[in-house]
């Protein structure tokens, strides 16, 4: 007689959309409006992640459309809420522009996406919006208002506070959707990418945190080749999973907003698990004898961005290189010393601010892997 185990597979994560996809389907179902005379029921718009979404709309009435925010199974603080707009549309040729309606937050601080003053509505919401409603109106000139009701006392449950955007919720959005984080599914799936690697007998790879990261680490260093690992949040298990297999050699890359969370020991780098980026920074500063006020400066920073500023205003971009060299050292601590890491700072246009002692020569070896 035989027995079998029954295997029940783990349901597939659903996935959600942005808040810039709902302000791009409501804007675009109120320019109809304008144009048409009729609020269409549905709206379809393809995402910048090339995923075709068909958007159910709600009509709020006054000239507003409304989509209701669906973040799938990941945990959203906007998950629920509606997401309204309403599209004016100018007699003449002109831009679009665009209003923050109740709940969408103004820019107060510098180094954000936006600038002081403006909605908080990020570039990539800003285009889809723009490129959807241009289908509808042409070249006419257009404002568009974004609404969110109840969203100022949602952004209290964000960073929003933190970041100076004061008023309510962020437009946000890259992709257009909202992949639920099931970090074990991640974790298989970093294992499965280091094995191809581990297989191939490689003896270094380059370590990045997302496609930005990489694109910017490809650009500073020339490298072509498929030695890049994106760790998302969890460099420390790539760390780990690196040494259980017997990779010899990394380059760890990134933005300082990421990089300097390392610097700090957090080896989980969502900003729902640890942080420490300014201290890290100011730390250092202060073992280099940097002054007092420029340390408050940097401590006051609301971004790392702004952060990065002063640095560069005031000279010490020599800093970089310090802080790279102990990230280096605290992740060798972390891995025993099973594994050889330098690191380097990229911002975010491919520029290196910074590198450890032995970085250049990493670089050149990933260039010249198989």
């Amino acid at each position: 007689m035989h027995c079998f185990m029954e295997l029940t597979k783990k349901p597939k994560l659903k996935e959600g959309f942005t808040t810039g996809t709902c302000a791009t389907a409501a804007a675009t179902a109120s320019a109809k409006f304008v144009v048409e005379g009729i609020i269409p029921e549905t709206i379809t718009l393809t995402t910048p992640a090339d995923k075709i979404l068909v958007i159910d709309i709600i009509d709020c009435k006054d000239g507003y459309c409304g989509v209701i925010k669906d973040s799938g199974d990941d945990p959203d603080a906007t998950n629920g809420m509606l997401i309204k707009a309403k599209t004016e549309v100018y007699s003449t040729n002109g831009e679009i522009t665009f209003t923050a309606g109740e709940g969408v937050g103004i820019a107060t601080l510098p180094g954000l996406k936006v600038p002081v003053g403006a909605p908080a509505i990020n570039p990539v919401p800003k285009e889809m919006i723009t490129q959807s409603v241009r289908k509808i109106i042409g070249d006419k000139g257009a404002n568009i208002t974004i609404s969110v009701p109840n969203g100022e006392e949602t952004a209290k449950k964000t960073f929003n506070p933190r970041l100076g955007v004061t008023g309510g919720i962020s437009i946000l959005g890259t992709t257009g959707i909202v992949k639920p984080m099931d970090e074990q599914s991640i974790f298989d799936s970093l294992t499965l990418e280091l094995n191809t690697h581990a297989s191939i007998n490689r003896k270094i790879i380059a370590i990045t945190f997302a496609n930005t990261g990489e694109i910017s680490l490809r650009k500073a260093f020339g490298i072509e080749k498929r030695v890049v690992i994106q760790t998302g949040n969890y460099i420390g298990y790539i760390l780990d999973e690196a040494v259980r297999l017997k990779i010899p050699n990394a380059l760890i890359c990134g933005h300082p907003g990421k990089l300097l969370k390392v610097a700090a020991g957090t080896f989980n780098t969502h900003n729902r698990t640890g942080d420490g980026r300014k201290e890290a920074l100011c730390t250092h500063c202060a073992l280099a004898g940097i002054d007092k006020e420029t340390i408050q400066a940097l401590y006051n920073s609301s971004t790392t961005e702004v952060a990065m500023e002063i640095i560069k205003e005031k000279n010490l971009s020599f800093i970089w290189s310090n802080i790279a060299n102990i990230i280096a050292k605290r992740c060798m601590d972390r891995a025993f010393n099973d594994i050889n890491i330098e690191v380097a700072f990229i911002d975010n246009n491919g520029e290196i601010l910074g590198q450890s002692t032995k970085a250049d020569k990493f670089a050149e070896e990933l260039r010249n892997e198989k």
